[in-house]
């Protein structure tokens, strides 16, 4: 167990990163599976979403299903960086914004409705902030969870299913921005959800069970806050390899334990990395550990790479579907 968490804790917040109940009353179900009933199960969420252990309880999206996203990122003297992060964040597109111990220091992801109102918010970003902006555009996924084991369960690692855009419906937009923030802890939250846009309780539930098929929702459940469960030493490693030889050490990579992102994503000038993967430890040690792991299968085809910890977050949300229509 990462975190100083009690048995049912953890089995509420463990279990439920994946498959949290689409049913009328799913806190009744979380809590049957602890052993308390669905007020206690209640009472519990919302406590350890005060104490910031969790963000959210809801969607995790694929990216790109719906609107574009990028991940960018900026060279910024560290003088400078609390402004220039607060200038970002004014972005209601901006959704994850850190600083990680590189000379390219400022890494954040920017969602928008169209390609011409992300490259707009870029330009706006570099113009305010006076520093290049580097557009690493997503080219291709190879695991993308961010789901935590507390207790120490190894991972059962999935083929990333492409998403099927055919399933989106009018009004799926307006169910995804209603939940940006997480279902309400409620009894019965997807009654209200479908109150706040006009929906029934029976439509907002077949529609996430239809996203979630289509793998437009990567994952429905709790929405952990890794550092504040003692996930401190998180590190983005980056390698620089030849195209036709990233995709297959990509799916290597992806299968490893403790990878909880993998992505193959465009160079920028300046920036020769094309192949990403996210790792989360308790410690450095163990972190640098997976990494080095990751190194020796890239051995012999890799021609460079980089190991970025993060050292602040300045912001850490889902995708902001209700903003993204109004970037300024």
């Amino acid at each position: 167990m990462i975190a100083q968490l009690d048995q049912v804790s953890t089995i509420l917040l463990d279990r439920f990163q994946h498959g949290f109940p689409l049913v009328s009353s799913p806190f009744a179900e979380t809590g049957r599976a602890a052993g308390i009933d669905a007020e206690n199960a209640l009472q519990r969420y919302r406590a350890m979403i005060a104490e910031g252990l969790i963000s959210r309880i809801g969607a995790v999206v694929a990216p790109n299903a719906v609107g574009v996203s990028t991940l960018a990122a900026m060279a910024v003297p560290q003088a400078a960086i609390e402004h220039v992060a607060a200038i970002v964040n004014a972005e209601p597109g901006v959704n994850h914004n850190y600083e990680r111990e590189h000379g390219v220091n400022l890494w954040f992801v920017v969602s928008a409705p169209t390609e011409e109102d992300l490259t707009a918010t870029l330009n706006r970003i570099a113009a305010r902030t006076g520093y290049k902006v580097l557009d690493l555009r997503l080219e291709e996924p190879f695991h993308l969870d961010l789901g935590f084991s507390l207790a120490g369960r190894r991972e059962d690692k999935k083929r990333l299913g492409r998403p099927d855009l055919s399933v989106i419906e009018v009004g799926d937009l307006d169910l995804l921005a209603a939940v940006e923030d997480g279902i309400p802890l409620v009894e019965q939250p997807y009654q209200v959800t479908g109150d706040k846009i006009g929906w029934s309780e029976d439509k907002v539930l077949n529609r996430l069970d239809a996203l979630g098929r289509a793998h437009v929702i990567r994952r429905f459940g709790v929405v952990v806050r890794h550092r504040a469960l003692g996930m401190k030493a998180n590190a983005m490693a980056v390698w620089d390899v030849a195209g036709e030889d990233a995709s297959a050490l990509g799916e290597r990579f992806a299968a490893e334990p403790g990878v909880t992102l993998c992505y193959r994503r465009r160079r920028a000038a300046g920036w020769p990395y094309n192949l990403y993967c996210m790792v989360h430890g308790a410690e450095r040690s163990a972190t640098m550990d997976i990494v080095t792991r990751l190194d020796k299968l890239s051995a012999g085809i890799a021609r460079d790479h980089a190991v970025l910890f993060s050292s602040r977050c300045f912001r850490q949300t889902g995708t902001r579907f209700g903003n993204a229509r109004h970037t300024a």
